[in-house]
Parts: structure tokens; C-alpha cells; sequence
């Protein structure tokens, strides 16, 4: 099994690939045609992104780290450098829910600080995660 991708309800297709591959290097893969709608696939790597119509739906904006009712996703996260260089580089463009924060109390160099997508998705941007040394090991040891 492998991971294919996340499908996301737009209210604005084009206003959300613009967002997108603007600021997080996504590029237009393929294009499928539903009459008089289309469906949008961004890929960044092995990373997917499906971009559907929605229209413009009541739905809210998600806040802080994103909704956290069962069934709803969160958020959505990239990595990136420097979260600070990445907040300049969007200016007016950045929708902060929350952060950034620093984390260095569980991993020396963590930052974080989540935004909003044009339709409303929690998007964490962090830089300097790492995962803990053993982890692999010991998922190893139980999985396989």
C-alpha cells in the first residue's frame, strides 16, 4: 500500500491551485473533465492534492490547528526551512490561525504556525521535526 492523495473541496479551483502551487511548489498533473465542472490533480513529488468543485458551501473556516470533531481532517502539513522565511515571503497572503509556536521543549528547533487556505483547510507549515531516533526500531519490531 502506498499513499495516493487528499481531496479537497474548493469553492474557487483556480484560486486554490493558485495557492497551492504558489506557495507550496504543487504543479498541475492531470486535468479530468465532468462536463461542465472539472476535477484538479496537484502533485508535489508522491504527494496528490484533488482539487473538486464545491461551489460556495456554509461550511467554516477551520481555526487554531483546525477542526477537531471526529470525521473532519484537521489540517493538512509541509515542512519547510524556515517558517519565518516562509510567513515573509506570503505577507498579506498569510491567513494565521495560530503561531507560530516553538516547540523546542520537545524537539530543539521545532516551529510551527498554521494558516488558512482560500477555502477555509488548516495548512501547518513547520520547520525542524524530526522523528525520534527508535521509533523506526521499535515499529519494526512489532510490524514485522
Amino acid at each position: 500500500m502506498r499513499w495516493s492523495h487528499v481531496g479537497l473541496n474548493c469553492a474557487d479551483q483556480k484560486v486554490t491551485e493558485e495557492f497551492y502551487t504558489r506557495w507550496f511548489g504543487f504543479a498541475r498533473a492531470r486535468v479530468v473533465g465532468l462536463g461542465d465542472a472539472q476535477i484538479v490533480f496537484l502533485r508535489k513529488g508522491d504527494a496528490y492534492l484533488e482539487l473538486f468543485p464545491a461551489g460556495t458551501g456554509t461550511a467554516s473556516p477551520g481555526q487554531d490547528d483546525g477542526p477537531q470533531e471526529p470525521g473532519r481532517m484537521r489540517h493538512l502539513a509541509f515542512q519547510t526551512d524556515s517558517v519565518d522565511a516562509f510567513l515573509a515571503a506570503l505577507g498579506d497572503a498569510a491567513d494565521v490561525t495560530l503561531g507560530p509556536l516553538d516547540f523546542d521543549d520537545f524537539i530543539c528547533g521545532w516551529r510551527t504556525v498554521w494558516l488558512r487556505d482560500p477555502d477555509g483547510v488548516v495548512v501547518e507549515v513547520s520547520q525542524g521535526f524530526a522523528d525520534e531516533a527508535d521509533t523506526h526500531d521499535k515499529e519494526g519490531a512489532r510490524h514485522g
